[in-house]
């Protein structure tokens, strides 16, 4: 039964932060029996009266709530990409409300990201389905001939588990903020580049010492994007001369597709949990019919997002013994040598203010909050008030270390190789390119990685050295150079590697020894 409908707004007022801090509640009189798991939401407007403190705290909350019903959890009507059902008769409602592989499939954000705390990765248990949610509810029934209800994908043709959707490992949000901030410089400046063409030039697209290929324009204006590389086919669209292509780096999911930590919050409330925000869904609107409106508020999602952005940079971690050090040390040269670093890019540079971190992103796609439509919320990455440890301005420029260039590279090596996806996630749904499945790749962040397993897209390698060796494509050199290493040097890369980690909260320094203590690094002899 569809219950009346209840908005969960519950109103915050300005400077309430003092009694925030002090955890003093400041919803209306609570109904005796509700089981909910968060009791007030920001009133929209109200993120510009709270300390950035108290906000991020306020994220947090919302970051590792367990959402339920008598809040708005769950989807009843509508699938996890937001259209109706397939089938209304037979909506998602007990025993159908939690399905693992076409969601929803979590109470809570933190649910999936906990390795090694709340914002990081997530054990293969927590991997998601990308593209499942396009299903109402799969089941597997071959009795159940109706399109993406059950059974059947868009072509009429039965799935399998390891074809209606691609397996993915939770990937760790630890330093995000600072990608977001790189990708949104790295946009700015192809864009640049591409204005700066005229009929019948062309260029090189780099930015910050990436190289996204050559863009060129012929003599009537219109746009030739085959030399580009690195990018999703949407950002290379065009419709002529008036319409050049986005070229927006969108560097969050495994295949990229995702322009913000923003859009990636409202997505994933959507999909995993049926929580829907209003910014996306409309205000009062109960667009999955389980009778509450407004069950998460545009200032909620600024909150949510600004946790994220803030969450503490990976380090990394020494260990004292002077046998593992000198590995450490060679290894760094090694990944050097045999060209990982080409994709895997050590650092990389923000400049000119790019770590002010804002609400929203300019390149934010619709559904998501735009520029203009509200103040520009910002925060300064590198605040000692956010969560530690923190990269540090140094002559204009914040290096980022995350070992990644922020591009998509086919690391397989044919069609039958068992590390492509079935399906196209950044391709039109039952498209033939939606089917012809995925073999691009954002060059996976390698700070943090060691103590966020398990590894590759899927998940399913236990070790590093499984995902190193699984690499070819576009890797294929690297990986040639890799196989002729020696033991000693390959267990040396896996030393340096084993030194990227994601710190113990609230850690000071960006390198430590085993103990946590200040470690120089590179040592000096």
């Amino acid at each position: 039964m569809i219950m009346s409908k209840k908005s969960r707004f519950a109103l915050i007022p300005i400077c309430s932060a003092g009694l925030l801090a002090a955890g003093i509640t400041l919803a209306s009189a609570t109904e005796l029996g509700k089981e909910v798991a968060i009791t007030q939401h920001l009133q929209d407007g109200s993120e510009f009266n709270m300390g950035v403190r108290n906000l991020i705290e306020h994220g947090k909350k919302l970051f590792g709530a367990d959402w339920t019903e008598q809040e708005g959890g769950g989807r009843p009507l509508t699938k996890g990409t937001g259209s109706p059902l397939s089938d209304s008769s037979s909506p998602l409602i007990f025993p159908r409300n939690f399905n693992r592989l076409s969601a929803p499939d979590a109470n809570s954000c933190a649910g999936c990201h906990n390795k090694p705390r709340i914002g990081g990765g997530g054990d293969i248990v927590a991997n998601v389905f990308v593209t499942g949610q396009r299903f109402d509810f799969v089941t597997f029934d071959h009795n159940d001939t109706t399109p993406i209800r059950g059974a059947v994908d868009e072509e009429g043709k039965f799935v399998q588990q390891e074809t209606f959707a691609n397996s993915r490992n939770t990937l760790g949000m630890f330093g995000s903020g600072y990608i977001e901030m790189l990708s949104r410089q790295m946009t700015t400046d192809l864009r640049n580049i591409r204005d700066s063409i005229a009929s019948g030039g062309n260029a090189e697209l780099l930015s910050k010492g990436v190289s996204f290929g050559f863009l060129a324009r012929n003599e009537d204006g219109s746009w030739n994007t085959s030399a580009v590389t690195g990018l999703l086919a949407s950002s290379l669209a065009s419709s002529g001369a008036g319409n050049p292509p986005s070229l927006i780096i969108a560097p969050f999911h495994q295949a990229g597709g995702v322009v913000s930590l923003r859009q990636f919050t409202n997505n994933a409330y959507n999909h995993h949990h049926g929580i829907q925000s209003t910014e996306r869904f409309g205000d009062g609107v109960d667009q999955d019919g389980d009778g509450f409106i407004n069950e998460i508020t545009r200032a909620d999602i600024t909150a949510v997002a600004l946790f994220q952005a803030q969450l503490a940079v990976p380090g990394r971690v020494i260990p004292n013994d002077p046998e593992i050090e000198a590995a450490v040390l060679a290894g760094e040269q090694v990944f050097q040598n045999i060209g990982c670093a080409s994709c895997h890019v050590p650092r990389l540079p923000l400049d000119n203010n790019g770590w002010i971190y804002s609400e929203p992103n300019p390149f934010n796609p619709a559904g998501n909050l735009q520029v203009g439509q509200n103040p520009e919320y910002t925060v300064d990455l590198t605040s000692p008030q956010l969560d530690r440890p923190r990269l540090g301005v140094q002559d204009g420029i914040v290096w980022v270390p995350a070992f990644t260039d922020l591009k998509l590279h086919d690391i397989t090596s044919d069609p039958n190789d068992p590390n492509r996806e079935p399906i196209n996630q950044n391709a039109a749904g039952g498209s033939d390119a939606f089917f012809s499945g995925n073999a691009r790749f954002m060059t996976r962040k390698l700070w943090g990685v060691a103590n966020e397993p398990p590894y590759f897209h899927h998940g399913k390698f236990t070790t590093m050295r499984q995902a190193i060796e699984a690499h070819r494509g576009e890797a294929i050199s690297s990986y040639n150079n890799w196989i002729s290493l020696s033991d000693a040097e390959k267990n040396s890369v896996i030393e340096f590697l084993k030194t990227l980690q994601v710190l113990p909260e609230a850690t000071k320094y960006l390198v430590v020894d085993e103990r946590g203590k200040k470690k120089k690094w590179p040592p000096k002899h």
